[in-house]
């Protein structure tokens, strides 16, 4: 296996944290469809302002949005790049299984034949 730093994971576990949750990946579905502010999440799902808030705290720690004041008001939007450690971690489980399995298969037709 690959070495992988703890920052990487540390990446990782954060934006398997932050979909994790329901409202969260939710939220970020909406926000992949266009940027919004704050009040207008809050208005599409059944959650309180704060809540809406604290959920979109967690998705930006993450690197999943980004947020830019415009007077009183703060839009969010989706970070593009947000999602590589979780696509990097598809990927590479993706390959290391794909390996294993062949050699399975190898095995398997060497005990066969």
């Amino acid at each position: 296996m690959t070495y992988v730093s703890p920052m990487r994971r540390g990446a990782e576990h954060q934006v398997f944290q932050a979909l994790a949750d329901p409202s969260r990946r939710a939220i970020y579905e909406a926000l992949a469809r266009g940027e919004a502010a704050v009040q207008d999440i809050t208005v599409r799902f059944a959650l309180s302002q704060p809540a809406v808030s604290q959920h979109l705290a967690t998705l930006k720690a993450a690197g999943l949005v980004s947020g830019r004041r415009e007077g009183r008001h703060v839009y969010y939007r989706v970070e593009p790049r947000g999602l590589e450690p979780l696509v990097d971690w598809i990927a590479y489980y993706r390959a290391f299984w794909t390996e294993h399995v062949d050699r399975l298969e190898h095995l398997l037709e060497r005990m066969d034949g």
